[in-house]
């Protein structure tokens, strides 16, 4: 089962000038903005998920749908990547940003970038064997190749830039409060 098998959209590719030029509005909008009233800074995001199949979930964040599933081995229709899989894309695409955002506030020239990341998870908590160990990841690696006309130098400080910016790894690597409620379906 696909629920978006007609949603699947391409990004056209961008010339570096154009990436460039996409990155410097965006910049100057949003300095603009804070500038004027520094509320402007303060952002909400709303998803909401609907379950579907097995333990599938199909997610809705704006005018985009996505589904989330497990493979069989955990209950699912492996109709789709994971939660957990999700997060760890969420880390990769948010560090291709955040490298292409600094990069061009530090004048640095990325011609390619690749990031992979791996995430060990114990699911003995998940399944209530063990109580002791975290749910979630207990190591994550992430791994970024680069290419460009740069010294290694100047890319090692670009990541060091990336890891104090980078707004997904800071989900990962700091506590988050979250809150959360319950709303029973009335009876009928």
């Amino acid at each position: 089962m696909t629920l978006l098998n007609d949603q699947l959209i391409t990004i056209a590719d961008v010339t570096a000038s154009e990436r460039a030029q996409r990155l410097d509005d965006a910049g100057t909008v949003w300095n603009e903005r804070i500038a004027r009233d520094a509320g402007n800074a303060q952002l909400t995001y709303k998803v909401t998920g609907r379950g579907v199949g097995s333990v599938g979930t199909e997610i809705r964040s704006g005018r985009h749908r996505f589904l989330v599933d497990e493979p069989a081995a955990l209950a699912g229709d492996d109709a789709a990547a994971s939660p957990v899989e999700y997060a760890l894309g969420a880390l990769i695409s948010c560090q291709v940003v955040v490298f292409r955002l600094y990069a061009q506030a530090l004048g640095l020239t990325i011609d390619d970038i690749e990031v992979s990341a791996e995430g060990d998870l114990d699911v003995r908590k998940l399944f209530g064997i063990d109580e002791t160990g975290r749910a979630g990841f207990h190591d994550v690696r992430v791994r970024v190749d680069i290419a460009g006309p740069n010294t290694a130098a100047e890319y090692d400080r670009l990541r060091a830039v990336v890891e104090e910016h980078c707004p997904v790894l800071d989900l990962f690597a700091n506590t988050v409060p979250v809150t959360g409620s319950l709303v029973p379906a009335p009876d009928l």
